[in-house]
């Protein structure tokens, strides 16, 4: 037993190792040692002792022994899990230590030893501490933390006391507001159909008033053209007797020439007038060079959704700032701008239609298209007056002559035709180009025409010998269109490759050259003053020229090809159109 202390002893200073231990089988002394049971295995003998007893009760159907066999169980198992109460030295050393007093501990340590080796400590009266006491600590525990949950919950109901009148104050004034905005529903509910029966009962006076405004602004437009027509009668009667004069010295010409023969002439034909007079708007245009409007100036006024399909060409009214436009959908309409009002529509070509040309009157409108024909429209009849023939493929443009008797149209089949309005029947054709004509152009107050062809070339025609006078080279690629100035000096052409040129009618030499490509230029338009130039391009865009310094501007808006542009009389207004079927306003 002392080997054993000695070397537990010295486990607990340092790892120490039992090699070799050798234990004498006859001991010295006769002392007779009496093994000792502990009560574990005491407690577990007779637990197996109560278990045998129990299964051999119930073998054996005794209840008594199982009563029995239940009662030493129950007190088997309050003895294993009793209580433990804590020793009275472990209890003050443990709240000498929770309450931080140290020195009080090594103290009580020193003095409890002391008396512990004198024999002076009943151990049997001290030893254990009591489990009254021990039960009242956990009380008054307990009981601290129930004071502080209940003072807790004391704070959070009056919290929730205050929150509950906020919230009862809010739901009053929310009630009030709700009724009263409940009352005003309630009376503009009423005020509605109160309303709605008043707008009832006027509904068929507006429709009629409606009515009326349309008629009248049919007749006004109807009186204007009248107004304008028979302004210009007077100019018209005296060109007629200019006319007349020059026919009747032509037929005594003929009658003291008997060689030369009238088979051809037709007794309706009417007579090109001559190229002398002058035109009465080139005050009007020296003006407006005075306020001339800069490219930077223009900005997107107004918009219109004109067609459904890609309008091909925009034409401007010679006297009114009314607006016709062609279309692919087989359309054309008149439109009342700026504000983008439409006055007018007309249908009958059974193809798309690709250019548009208002009479010098302004009472008639020429379309092409598709089809093959040329169209003349009446505006105060609302129809088809004239379809003129003779095209094999599908025409391009028109053009009318400043006296209106006659209108010039381009084909695909590579001609130009010059119609009488009078005897409705074609005068010429122009043959010379080898590729499709693109645009033909009258000069104003001139029977000068100007044509434009895949070819890459311009052409000059006189229209009373149905003769080329002049071809001015210098596109490289296929010319789409080409336009006169207002004064008929100039020549503005556009190319496939986006080319602008300008050319000097009198010299035939090309003045400028402006790269807009390389994207196509569809057509080019003059500003009324002619210093300024507008192109139609397939980049979306309307470019714009300052001849004077060259410099090309944008303006961007459109969302697809660009295909027509033109100005208002005074150089103000910008009006484009595209395949997006839509006229943009640039003010």
């Amino acid at each position: 037993m002392s080997e054993t202390s000695e070397t537990e002893h010295e486990c607990v200073d340092g790892p120490y190792y039992l090699e070799d231990v050798s234990l004498q089988e006859d001991s010295e002394d006769d002392y007779q040692y009496e093994e000792i049971i502990p009560d574990a295995e005491k407690n577990l003998v007779e637990g197996e002792e109560d278990f045998d007893a129990i299964v051999r009760a119930m073998r054996n159907g005794s209840s008594s022994t199982t009563d029995d066999a239940e009662s030493r169980v129950d007190s088997t198992a309050k003895q294993t899990f009793s209580h433990l109460p804590e020793v009275v030295n472990n209890f003050l050393c443990n709240f000498l230590v929770r309450r931080g007093l140290s020195k009080t501990m090594d103290c009580f340590q020193v003095e409890w030893h002391e008396i512990g080796q004198k024999d002076l400590l009943k151990t049997q009266l001290v030893e254990l501490v009591p489990d009254a006491y021990t039960h009242n600590q956990l009380l008054e525990k307990e009981l601290k933390d129930v004071l502080s949950e209940r003072n807790n919950y004391i704070q959070a109901a009056f919290k929730a006391s205050e929150t509950l009148v906020k919230l009862k104050k809010e739901r009053d004034f929310h009630r009030q507001q709700y009724q009263r905005v409940a009352e005003e529903k309630n009376r503009l509910v009423d005020c509605m159909k109160r309303l709605k029966q008043h707008y009832a009962s006027y509904k068929p006076a507006l429709k009629q008033l409606n009515d009326r405004y349309q008629e009248a602004l049919k007749q006004r437009m109807m009186i204007g053209l009248e107004r304008d027509k028979a302004f210009r009668q007077t100019h018209s009667l005296v060109a007629t007797l200019d006319a007349q004069s020059t026919s009747a010295s032509r037929a005594a010409n003929r009658d003291s020439d008997p060689t030369k023969s009238t088979a051809q002439n037709h007794p309706d034909d009417s007579e090109f007038l001559v190229s002398s007079r002058v035109n009465p708007y080139l005050p009007r245009i020296k003006a407006l060079t005075i306020t001339e409007t800069k490219t930077s100036d223009f900005h997107l006024t107004n918009s219109i959704k004109a067609h459904t399909l890609p309008i091909s060409f925009l034409a401007l009214h010679p006297h009114k700032f009314i607006l016709a436009s062609s279309s692919d959908d087989q359309l054309w309409k008149l439109w009342g701008m700026p504000v983008g009002e439409m006055i007018m529509t007309g249908e009958g070509h059974s193809d798309w239609l690709s250019g548009c040309s208002f009479h010098p009157n302004g009472g008639s409108l020429a379309t092409t298209s598709g089809d093959t024909t040329v169209r003349i429209w009446d505006f105060s009849r609302g129809r088809c007056t004239l379809t003129l023939e003779g095209h094999s493929h599908a025409t391009w443009g028109c053009s009318f002559h400043s006296c209106g008797d006659f209108v010039a149209s381009c084909s695909m089949d590579n001609t130009a035709k010059i119609w009488d309005l009078q005897s409705e029947r074609c005068r010429d054709t122009l043959r010379g180009h080898v590729d499709s004509v693109n645009s033909v152009s009258f000069l104003p107050y001139s029977n000068t025409l100007l044509t434009c062809s895949a070819d890459k070339t311009l052409s000059l025609w006189d229209t009373r010998v149905s003769l080329c006078a002049q071809t001015l080279y210098g596109h490289r690629h296929s010319c789409n269109h080409a336009t006169f100035n207002a004064l008929g000096d100039t020549v503005a052409s556009c190319d496939s490759f986006g080319v602008v040129k300008l050319w000097d009618v009198r010299k035939v030499a090309t003045l400028v050259t402006v790269d807009t490509g390389p994207h196509s230029s569809n057509q080019v338009a003059f500003s009324p003053s002619g210093r300024m130039l507008a192109i139609a391009s397939n980049d979306c865009s309307v470019k714009m020229v300052e001849l004077a310094s060259s410099q090309v501007s944008s303006l961007q808006g459109h969302d697809d090809t660009v295909q027509s542009v033109t100005f208002d009389h005074r150089g103000e207004n910008l009006l484009s159109a595209g395949s997006d079927g839509t006229i943009f306003v640039w003010s």
